[in-house]
């Protein structure tokens, strides 16, 4: 049988890939964060293709199997798609292809059997089948992979099969938006199995806004094993939110305590369909006190304060506002800036502008001040001003008594004969 360059490079590619993998997983500690890459793509993927193809050797009937797996994985997912066949050249298939997942194989010097999973790029094979691949996802949820083992509740203390399971699953085509944690740094001290049970919002709330998240989804499995090596049972629960709402539970079996990956796997893709039929009736909802937002300490205090501080009732008089001149004696430069500065700087006043500049003489500001004239005269008396108040006009000078009123001379009848009698001055408030 022969194969093109191109399969064949995306072959030896994969094989180096999944050789890479089991390396890591094969060196990876026995406590602390998990070295299995975690798989965020958006790929199609078609699991539980079955083949079993024969060769001159045991490498050629093994890439003939990952052949035919793609032409059947390409036909299913087709099917899932259009509910229409569909076929592809192996060129075609082989720049579709984005990587082969071994289930479960069998590789014998002439003969290969296995259970294989299929990813196909997603945009690329839409295109194909002329469907729409967009996909609306939930908001961010922080996963935390619980594992119950022997008693005792295990999140990152230690590397669990539970973690490197939801490591393993592939949740680009779930419209869940999972936040996996690697279990590095400070993750084991934020979450871990007691930070479960907990249900303060704000405490909630600190560790989401660490990993970005604005929710949380518990997955539980618990354990048992009748004897080392024997049947394991795992009772799996998925929860959601601060308060553990159940979403779904069940139970699975494997005769064979080697499957336990196999276990959890399936147990995985379960709970996956849950949260996702979950989101899709609205009961994956995220809470309102987790979402709200508490007031900074400073803002708090601040709205304490102006509580505290008496709020003036207006009067009539002080409700009004007033529409006046003011002229001011502006010998210099400076005593215009500071006369200017002063009256705009007074309680009550809306605006003030210079309508009218002259330095050695008198300037005008045209005000508006909340409040009556004689108000404002009182006010500017008691901060030192010499204030002249004329019917819609103040004038005020710095320090010092008011200017006298500048006299009128007024002239009396002058009789033809006798002495003339001398002018007397009448001041203009008599």
């Amino acid at each position: 049988m022969q194969f093109r360059r191109p399969f064949l490079a995306i072959a030896i590619t994969s094989l180096l890939a999944l050789g890479g993998v089991a390396g890591v997983m094969a060196q990876a500690p026995g406590n602390g964060a998990s070295a299995v890459p975690i798989d965020a793509s958006g790929s199609f993927e078609v699991s539980g293709v079955t083949v079993d193809v024969s060769g001159k050797d045991a490498d050629t009937a093994r890439l003939g199997g990952w052949r035919i797996a793609q032409r059947k994985g390409w036909a299913i997912l087709a099917r899932r798609l259009t509910g229409k066949e569909s076929s592809l050249s192996d060129s075609t298939l082989d720049s579709l292809v984005t990587g082969i997942v071994v289930e479960r194989e069998q590789i014998g010097p002439k003969r290969y059997i296995a259970k294989l999973g299929v990813l196909f790029d997603r945009n690329r094979a839409g295109q194909m089948l002329g469907v729409s691949v967009a996909l609306t996802r939930s908001p961010p949820m922080l996963l935390v992979p619980l594992q119950f083992s022997g008693g005792a509740g295990q999140v990152f203390e230690r590397e669990t099969a539970w973690s490197r399971a939801w490591n393993r699953f592939r949740a680009g085509g779930s419209t869940i938006d999972y936040v996996r944690l690697r279990g590095t740094g400070p993750d084991s001290l934020l979450i871990n199995a007691g930070q479960t049970l907990r249900r303060g919002r704000n405490w909630w709330r600190t560790v989401l806004d660490q990993y970005g998240a604005s929710d949380v989804l518990v997955a539980e499995v618990q354990l048992r094993r009748d004897y080392p090596g024997g049947p394991i049972v795992g009772i799996f629960s998925a929860m959601h939110g601060p308060d553990r709402r159940p979403v779904t539970s069940f139970a699975l079996r494997v005769d064979n305590g080697d499957a336990i990956d196999t276990l959890l796997d399936a147990g995985i893709q379960r709970m996956d369909t849950a949260y996702q039929q979950a989101l899709s009736s609205g009961a994956l909802r995220t809470d309102s006190l987790l979402a709200t937002r508490p007031p900074s300490p400073e803002a708090a205090e601040e709205a304490t304060a102006e509580e505290a501080m008496p709020t003036p009732t207006p009067t009539a008089e002080a409700a009004a506002t007033t529409n006046l001149t003011v002229q001011i004696d502006t010998p210099t430069a400076a005593s215009l800036t500071a006369s200017e500065s002063a009256v705009r700087g007074m309680p009550g006043m809306r605006s003030a502008n210079t309508t009218s500049l002259a330095l050695g003489g008198i300037s005008v500001m045209r005000v508006s001040y909340d409040g009556s004239q004689a108000s404002l005269r009182a006010a500017l008396e008691a901060r030192g001003w010499s204030v002249q108040e004329g019917p819609g006009v103040l004038r005020i000078r710095r320090g010092g008594p008011a200017p006298a009123a500048t006299p009128s001379p007024q002239a009396t009848a002058t009789p033809r004969s006798g002495p003339t009698p001398r002018a007397t001055a009448t001041p203009r408030g008599q």
